[in-house]
């Protein structure tokens, strides 16, 4: 890349660069006008237009766009796209493309760059265009540390679903994954829920003294409570399991991927009460007694599992999401996963998607080695969709600020 920015500062092709600005940090990629080749990249701390300061946001865009474009070749930038976590081109007062657009135009006019206007959009839109051919409509998901899922047409986000963060929504997500751990884990400690490997992982993770952990400080206590372990775990607990191990649903749930209705019926018949999806009338769960777990210990296990995680943002549960993949042949663990990727189905299927509409999927829950990937893909073929993956927006913003610059010549 350095020796084609090198020929280029020798020649005077025109140059557009493309942003993009997620929650967690800022990349900006300088690439030529003409076929949209990278010459330069550059990265820098979150881009949300909405929980960034803008003046915060500022300097975090002139930092990722400086290390990008060199100064020497700024004078030839002839547009500027960003996707923006937090805002979208529907309206011109919205409050998120407000912010960004006043960021953006101070950080290029710090920078020396007169690019015309810059176009803003959100960082769905920009992960949209990054599909190969640059597509203009579509559906598009992201499932990371949030979820969102979103109708494009002509380039731009026209229907949302979810994307609500961390307190009303965001299912299927790495933070939905991150709590429904810490629910299981304390559901078991407290004898509502189902054994699981999860209190074992969750509570190392969070600093639990070890003789408070199922087990006592050497663990593994519940670990042949698992299906993989033994043989014949009687099919009515998985079923259980499942009901207990996640969050309620927020809408419909997924029992073979199809809509709830406004009851459901949980495990060993209990009614649920289709708004919660917590069951009315629960038949008891399997015994601890196998399990070397004494209520004192889970007693000490709660009050040191609690305030860890209060003493954090909310939002940080995301980072707990690994442990449910590590304990995969966990059955409280599958029924977590798979109730995410039924979240993730049920996004999609409220945009009424039509058979062999294309679906493009970021976010590291759905890339190539992706925990939920196969999942979601079993489920979205039974509504005649494939999935195309991008690892971010950057190629899409470019694309943007090519068809932005093509725009106005």
């Amino acid at each position: 890349m350095g020796n084609e920015l090198n020929q280029e500062r020798q020649g005077g092709s025109s140059l557009v660069v493309g942003l993009d600005a997620g929650g967690t940090r800022t990349r900006a990629v300088l690439a030529t006008a003409a076929d949209g080749r990278p010459l330069g990249e550059g990265a820098a701390g979150p881009g949300n237009a909405l929980t960034v300061p803008v003046p915060q946001l500022t300097e975090h865009l002139a930092e990722a766009v400086g290390q990008a474009v060199p100064e020497s070749v700024r004078d030839r930038v002839v547009a500027v796209a960003g996707g923006f976590a937090g805002a979208t081109d529907a309206a011109a007062d919205e409050p998120g493309r407000r912010n960004a657009l006043a960021a953006l135009t101070a950080a290029l006019r710090r920078l020396g760059i007169d690019a015309g206007p810059p176009l803003i959009g959100s960082d769905i839109e920009a992960a949209f265009a990054s599909a190969p051919g640059a597509p203009a409509d579509g559906l598009a998901l992201v499932a990371g540390t949030g979820a969102v899922a979103m109708r494009i047409t002509d380039r731009r986000g026209t229907a949302t679903v979810d994307g609500d963060g961390w307190l009303l929504g965001d299912d299927g997500s790495g933070f939905w994954i991150g709590r429904a751990a810490v629910r299981a884990a304390l559901r078991m400690a407290d004898g509502r829920g189902a054994p699981t490997v999860l209190a074992e992982l969750v509570g190392r993770e969070l600093g639990v003294p070890g003789d408070a952990l199922p087990g006592g400080a050497s663990g593994g206590a519940v670990r042949r409570l698992s299906p993989d372990v033994v043989q014949g775990v009687a099919e009515g607990a998985s079923r259980e399991a499942r009901h207990e191990a996640v969050p309620p649903a927020s809408g419909a749930a997924a029992v073979g991927g199809q809509p709830a209705g406004p009851a459901r019926t949980g495990a060993a018949g209990a009614a649920t009460d289709g708004v919660t999806g917590s069951p009315v009338d629960r038949r008891p769960l399997p015994p601890h007694d196998d399990t070397p777990w004494s209520r004192l210990h889970r007693e000490a296990y709660r009050r040191h599992l609690l305030p860890a995680v209060m003493a954090e943002p909310p939002i940080r549960l995301a980072r707990l999401a690994p442990l449910v993949v590590e304990a995969a042949r966990d059955t409280v663990a599958l029924a977590i996963l798979d109730e995410a990727a039924d979240q993730l189905t049920e996004a999609i299927r409220a945009l009424d998607p039509r058979p062999g509409e294309r679906v493009v999927a970021t976010g590291g829950l759905l890339g190539p080695e992706g925990p939920l990937t196969s999942r979601l893909e079993a489920r979205l073929r039974t509504l005649g969709l494939t999935l195309d993956w991008v690892p971010d927006g950057r190629r899409g913003a470019v694309a943007l600020a090519r068809l932005a610059h093509q725009g106005r010549t």
